[in-house]
């Protein structure tokens, strides 16, 4: 299985430093139990798993450790910021749906 990860160091203006966090685009989601263990294998405060529908973004944040409801608002910020700039240029808003599915 091949899957994309990205770190993105907020607050930083060079490499390694900053607050990291990951960002995992979906074309489908994963079993919790995966998105878990990518999470604990990234071993970052945050993993973000991300989901394009035609007009929405659905997200699920993971710590190492558990699913959270929704993480700080720097690290959501950060992920609106990858979503339409390395993404696409033409989004002129974006809805976003987050909710811990279990």
């Amino acid at each position: 299985m091949k899957q994309k990860i990205y770190q993105i160091d907020a607050f930083a203006s060079q490499l390694f430093s900053g607050n990291p966090a990951a960002v995992c685009p979906l074309d489908q989601w994963l079993s919790d139990e995966l998105m878990l263990k990518i999470a604990a294998e990234n071993n970052l405060a945050e993993t973000a798993f991300y989901l394009k529908n035609e007009d929405s973004y659905q997200i699920r944040w993971f710590t190492p450790k558990v699913e959270v409801d929704l993480v700080d608002m720097p690290h959501l910020q950060l992920l609106l910021y990858y979503s339409t700039m390395k993404i696409t240029r033409e989004i002129l808003s974006i809805f976003i749906h987050t909710e811990v599915v279990n």
